[in-house]
């Protein structure tokens, strides 16, 4: 039976390391234990549910029940070259993809070193350089929490987009996921596209790369970029790159012709939200406790001792700044509470 502890503090528990304190706070570790907190009544106060915490931004204390999702396990299944790996909602994502490396499982080489847990993953839709989570979703189970039933979810099912799913916009707080089920081949079939990938793999004249090494340098450009939560605390990155219609891209380029910016599905344009928050002067500037990383403007930083609602007024500054200068409004990727 899960274990409830009273006046909880989750500075230990999110990667931006501001304080907060929860009402409430358990652990669980298997599909069972939420079903037990269903019997005991648990969902019928407010619940947060809580991954690595790695994309949360605590502005205040929580008044109820944070249920810290700690599923383990990876099981591989083979079917000839496809291999269905399955893991727990707490495995951490790292975890999985250098398993998966190391087993010769291609298809998540490229998110290495995304911080964050297994179950967050759908819900986000992680993706980096020129991977996105659904390239290799298979399906993943959660936990109706109005029921109590455990829900198997689809690929089209979990209505992916950029940065986003279902579990972010209809189905946000109706379930908990449990675990998520990945179609990975044992023939790779790299995608090395990414500007930084093929200048890494040329520069160490490396012709015939493998998913471990595609693996290793996309750990060590994101070592050099972004900053360790354990010694400085962060959560990635903090906003979205923006996407706008094609008219919309057209004025801001005839004003800033040097704007990084790529195509996007739909005829529409996604800019680089760290090129446009650096335009604006805020690379590597301190404000307080808090501020944006030296080597990438898309990263907010706390400097030991910020509280979650200094971070979050900064970030207003940021998006007030980069819409005065281009029109383009900024969306958080890092959920605020």
């Amino acid at each position: 039976m899960p274990v409830i502890e009273q006046q909880k503090a989750l500075k230990p528990f999110n990667t931006f390391g501001v304080p907060a304190t929860a009402r409430k706070f358990t652990e669980i570790f298997h599909e069972d234990d939420l079903s037990q907190l269903y019997v005991q009544g648990a969902f019928q106060e407010p619940y947060l549910v809580l991954g690595g915490g790695s994309n949360i931004l605590f502005t205040h204390d929580f008044d109820g029940l944070v249920i810290k999702v700690s599923v383990p396990g990876i099981e591989a299944r083979r079917e000839k070259e496809v291999v269905y790996v399955t893991a727990g909602a707490g495995v951490v994502w790292n975890d999985l993809v250098q398993f998966c490396v190391k087993s010769g499982f291609a298809g998540i080489e490229n998110l290495s070193l995304i911080p964050g847990t297994v179950g967050a993953s759908p819900v986000q839709n992680i993706g980096a350089y020129g991977v996105e989570l659904k390239d290799v979703f298979e399906s993943c189970t959660a936990f109706e929490i109005a029921s109590s039933a455990v829900v198997r979810f689809n690929k089209a099912e979990c209505r992916f987009g950029y940065r986003e799913s279902i579990f972010k916009n209809e189905l946000k707080g109706r379930y908990i996921i449990t675990s998520v089920t990945f179609r990975l081949s044992t023939v790779p079939s790299l995608n090395t596209r990414y500007g930084a990938i093929e200048e890494e793999l040329k520069k160490r004249q490396i012709a015939v790369p493998g998913i471990a090494d595609i693996s290793r340098i996309v750990s060590e450009i994101r070592v050099s970029k972004l900053p360790d939560p354990s010694t400085i605390g962060n959560a990635g990155s903090f906003f979205k790159n923006p996407v706008v219609e094609k008219s919309e891209a057209d004025e801001v380029l005839a004003r800033f012709p040097e704007a990084v910016c790529y195509p996007a599905p739909g005829d529409k344009v996604k800019f680089a939200a760290g090129w446009l928050i650096e335009q604006c002067g805020f690379k590597g500037l301190k404000c307080g406790q808090t501020g944006t990383w030296k080597h990438q403007a898309l990263v907010l930083v706390n400097y030991g001792h910020a509280t979650g609602q200094e971070v979050y007024s900064f970030s207003e500054q940021i998006i007030e700044s980069v819409y005065a200068k281009f029109h383009i409004r900024l969306e958080r990727e890092v959920n605020i509470l």
